[in-house]
């Protein structure tokens, strides 16, 4: 995907270059971000912000296809590898991190592009978005509920005092239904109502990239085999020695809990390549739905001959 940098094109969006917007680029595992964020940098001028959850450890960088430093061609990234892998994820320090860093890039006259899957990183960006606090004890009390009796019951509890934010929650994901359960018990509000309604922080523009499921899903497929393929079982068990499974956050990463219940007996490791298949596939439907409700996403289509002129043209008309 390579385009001139003084091609038409390219001149119709010079103006992202004010010092003020930020171009996201979204959308579901697989789909090709990363490679679009790259030809978007060389042709824009721009500086890559990550928003992907999961490439904030250290470490995990097979399993969560984090770009090599040959594959960034040379485009700087930031707010990458910041945690060890035994530490919570924390949205409001990667707001603020995440923020310091396009403001950093707005001040140099570049363009910042905000690129990742996880919807919510991108929301604590793009909008001014401040998180209800935390009370470490209540979460204690939660966390340790959640450990004796599992996610069953905790989510059982958030259906009947609010039934809006369970509905939006799986019910094996002990994590956000802790979180939520913390929110309302702090706030005395449902727990949508205990978040702000969106305003900008930025202006922005978005850009979502999409493929046809079926094709999606034989992506997914092969990008997972050559994960396992380029050692992702060898650098699951060297993050084990920093404290993978104690992490909270890092050790439910998909790929690493399956090569971690692999290790411990529980699968083959066609069973766990298969399971880690199958759970992306299940996760990029969540991706779509989370951006799919986002009007102010336009869509590109992966399959399109050549995306980076598709791209350019679409930012092109958001610009007008």
């Amino acid at each position: 995907m390579n385009v001139l940098p003084d091609s038409p094109a390219v001149r119709a969006v010079s103006g992202l270059r004010d010092g003020r917007t930020v171009l996201a680029v979204v959308g579901p595992t697989a789909a090709g971000k990363s490679a679009l964020s790259i030809a978007l940098a060389h042709a824009l001028d721009g500086e890559v912000v990550n928003a992907d959850s999961m490439q904030l450890y250290r470490g995990m960088d097979i399993g969560t296809a984090k770009l090599t430093l040959a594959e960034r061609d040379g485009v700087p990234h930031h707010v990458l590898d910041i945690w060890d892998v035994s530490e919570p994820a924390s949205v409001a320090e990667y707001q603020r991190l995440a923020r310091a860093a396009v403001d950093d890039i707005l001040a140099r006259g570049k363009v910042p592009l905000l690129v990742g899957g996880s919807g919510l990183y991108v929301r604590a960006v793009l909008e001014e978005f401040e998180f209800p606090g935390t009370d470490p004890a209540l979460r204690e009390r939660l966390e340790q509920e959640l450990a004796e009796a599992g996610p069953a019951p905790l989510y059982a509890r958030l259906s009947r005092i609010d039934p809006a934010a369970a509905g939006k929650i799986l019910p094996g994901n002990g994590r956000r239904i802790v979180r939520a359960l913390e929110v309302i018990e702090l706030t005395g509000r449902p727990f949508a109502a205990a978040l702000p309604q969106p305003r900008p922080c930025y202006p922005n523009i978005q850009l979502g990239v999409d493929l046809d499921t079926a094709l999606l899903d034989e992506r997914i497929t092969t990008r997972v085999d050559r994960m396992f393929d380029a050692g992702l079982v060898a650098e699951t068990g060297a993050l084990i020695a920093g404290g993978l499974r104690e992490g909270r956050t890092a050790s439910r990463a998909l790929g690493y809990q399956q090569v971690l219940r692999m290790l411990d007996g529980e699968l083959t490791e066609a069973q766990a390549r298969e399971d880690t298949a199958r759970a992306t596939r299940r996760f990029v439907r969540r991706q779509r739905s989370w951006f799919r409700r986002d009007p102010a996403i336009g869509w590109l289509d992966a399959a399109v001959d050549d995306l980076i002129a598709a791209a350019l043209q679409l930012l092109a008309g958001r610009r007008q």
